[in-house]
């Protein structure tokens, strides 16, 4: 069945299967740090991890981590040695997302784990993880969509939007696979 905008009733949304891992208190605590020091300038990038590893992330040693970089739910958050994570980068971990070693997210990236079942009258929920695998990069303003691995040393190219699995060592640019 093909639902169309007038078959669909957004008010019957439930939102089922997708559970923050949580409560509200960690939450808003979550959403304050964030906002008030995790995404600012001021904050030490070193500092960072440590804030993640504070509310549940598995953070690895030598991470960097710059401003404005911002992580719906580190509690769902894996990340290897030797990872950077540049500014403006976006992680919307409704799903686990799980970075591997000498990983680079370049400046203005977007994981994104969350989706919605387009053909569902009440457009519920479609998410599924993400991961990168060791030596992998996602270069700037590309992204990488939910249930996507990006394979070892592969290249997600800047601007690309990777909606499939990149094999390893392969570079996805905007043209496709190169």
């Amino acid at each position: 069945m093909t639902v169309t905008a007038t078959d669909r009733r957004l008010r019957g949304f439930t939102g089922e299967g997708y559970d923050k891992g949580r409560g509200v208190l960690t939450q808003v605590a979550w959403f304050v740090v964030l906002n008030v020091v995790f995404m600012k300038w001021w904050c030490p990038p070193r500092l960072r991890p440590a804030l993640l590893r504070a509310f549940g992330a598995e953070v690895g040693e030598r991470v960097l981590i710059r401003h404005r970089v911002r992580v719906q739910w580190p509690w769902k958050l894996t990340i290897g040695d030797d990872v950077w994570v540049g500014e403006e980068s976006w992680l919307i971990n409704l799903e686990p997302i799980s970075i591997g070693h000498d990983v680079c997210v370049s400046q203005g990236a977007l994981l994104c784990t969350g989706s919605h079942q387009r053909r569902s009258p009440t457009f519920e929920f479609d998410n599924a993880p993400i991961r990168l695998e060791p030596g992998s990069w996602v270069a700037a303003r590309a992204m990488v969509l939910r249930g996507v691995t990006v394979g070892a040393d592969a290249v997600v190219g800047a601007g690309a939007v990777a909606h499939r699995d990149v094999p390893p060592r392969a570079v996805h640019t905007t043209g496709g696979a190169v």
